[in-house]
């Protein structure tokens, strides 16, 4: 036994480790980061979505068969994993409107929780304390008749608040692709959401029956988020030339703001 081993063509055996080694390689070490949407899982899949350029830190990097599809959940998991100390850090830096450091913050690892959870809560908010506002306006100027709950509300909140922090980001991120600017779609997506934070706490002050301080209150806080867009934003603007998309975005977050007002707390 010992001599039919000794026999054995070890160099066949010697010749074909490197190949073993290099396919592990393949599948253990895929060129992929957070900032790539959907992600890439490696040289076969494509590219994705580009992003700038940079380096892709340990928390950043994703194991191949982390993508299951667009529709299925567990493929967005890993934008989740933030703890509550970098999402509070993310909030009050969107209170900042004027700082434009929140993509050097969320560096290799943008998240959607700012799109997802902080647009939930602006829907319930402005839903409930737009009622509620309605209610106070109602029994102000007409105590006597009665007033119903308004369900269309919720409606009018979700397809609104969803429609724009997912249709606009990604509006912005085609446009600057075309126009020769590099540009990250999930990061767009993580600034547009986190910047809707200061429109719910603005909510809470719209429901005060004073029509004159609710214009205010709406024109502060809607200067407020979309100058915290623009200012972010502003790093993609590479050339005076496409100042306009700056002021597209200001615009744009500004007639978000003043729809709620209308809509919600006329």
């Amino acid at each position: 036994m010992d001599e039919s081993y000794s026999n054995f063509p070890t160099s066949h055996l010697i010749g074909s480790v490197p190949a073993v080694v290099t396919e592990e390689k393949s599948t253990t070490n895929p060129q992929a980061n957070l900032q790539i949407f959907p992600p890439n899982s490696g040289a076969s899949t494509g590219s994705g979505y580009q992003t700038l350029g940079g380096t892709s830190e340990a928390n950043g990097q994703q194991s191949a068969n982390t993508w299951k599809g667009v529709f299925s959940v567990s493929s967005y998991t890993q934008y989740f994993n933030v703890d509550e100390d970098i999402v509070m850090n993310r909030l009050m830096s969107s209170l900042n409107p004027l700082s434009g450091d929140f993509f050097s913050k969320i560096d290799a690892n943008p998240d959607l929780y700012g799109l997802v959870w902080v647009s939930a809560t602006l829907i319930f908010v402005i839903s409930s304390l737009g009622n509620c506002a309605t209610y106070l306006m109602h029994k102000r100027s007409d105590s006597s008749s009665s007033w119903s709950f308004d369900v269309n509300y919720v409606n009018v909140a979700a397809s609104s608040v969803y429609g724009y922090a997912l249709l606009v980001p990604m509006g912005f991120y085609f446009l600057l692709q075309y126009l020769g600017s590099s540009a990250s779609l999930i990061r767009f997506w993580c600034l547009w959401g986190y910047s809707l934070f200061v429109l719910t706490l603005s909510s809470f002050l719209l429901v005060i029956p004073i029509e004159f301080l609710r214009w205010t209150i709406t024109l502060l806080a809607g200067a407020a988020s979309a100058s915290f867009v623009a200012a972010n934003l502003k790093m993609y603007i590479q050339s005076n030339d496409l100042t306009i998309v700056l002021v597209a975005a200001f615009v744009l977050q500004m007639g978000l703001t003043i729809f709620i007002k209308m809509w919600f707390f006329s």
